[in-house]
């Protein structure tokens, strides 16, 4: 598979414009990108620029520790599938885990997962690594299709290339056949090579431009 469709081009900052998401969505038709991560405020745009393309329209949900309420976190992704969302990005309740409610996260991912393919943000940059395995298990029983390191607002952020690349390695061991999303900090080329080695499925980053430009200048271009 070519690089530009394994990455979710990213654009999820408080403060976008409609002309950064507009910029964004350009980006992402000029490289053929797998995905546009956005916020749920920007979906009804980003769809409409899209239009005509194969880039799947991704909603991020419940950042950065997913604690809203069950219900308001069904209605944000109930709108986000009526608006024409592809997939969603779902922040796992990440303080019911460490509280070790798993019954309590099982039964409100289930129910998210039936609304849209889903791939649920774990927080990994939060948690420990025996954590980091509870919540993979979860995620596979959900019905979730992908579970994802964490939103660019995680801890993770602080964590070396070696330590994010043994998170992506408990998530294979722990939930074997779900794909893996790494997020959090991925810039360049050789932190996209890094992560696809640890078993990266999909990418989410903003720098996919700068990834894609760094592929021109390697020796390995041609494949991609």
């Amino acid at each position: 598979m070519k690089i530009a469709k394994i990455i979710d081009h990213t654009n999820i900052r408080p403060d976008a414009t409609t002309k950064d998401i507009k910029r964004t969505c350009q980006e992402a038709k000029k490289y053929n990108f797998r995905g546009v991560c956005i916020n749920p405020k920007w979906v009804k745009l980003v769809k409409k620029e899209l239009k005509g393309t194969d880039i799947k329209v991704v909603v991020l949900v419940d950042p950065p520790m997913g604690i809203s309420p069950h219900s308001k976190r069904m209605k944000i992704c109930q709108k986000a599938k009526k608006d024409g969302v592809d997939e969603l990005d779902v922040v796992m309740n990440i303080v019911d885990l460490k509280y070790q409610r798993y019954k309590k996260v099982l039964k409100d991912l289930k129910e998210i997962s039936k609304i849209l393919p889903t791939k649920v943000i774990i927080g990994s940059g939060f948690l420990t690594d025996t954590e980091i395995e509870k919540a993979s298990q979860i995620v596979k029983k959900s019905g979730a299709f992908c579970v994802k390191t964490a939103t660019e607002r995680d801890p993770l952020d602080r964590f070396e290339l070696k330590e994010k690349a043994k998170h992506l390695k408990i998530m294979r061991k722990s939930a074997p056949g779900l794909k893996i999303k790494a997020s959090g900090s991925i810039k360049t080329i050789k932190d996209f090579k890094t992560m696809l080695r640890a078993g990266a499925d999909i990418i989410g980053t903003s720098s996919g431009v700068e990834i894609m430009e760094g592929v021109k200048k390697t020796k390995d271009r041609g494949k991609y």
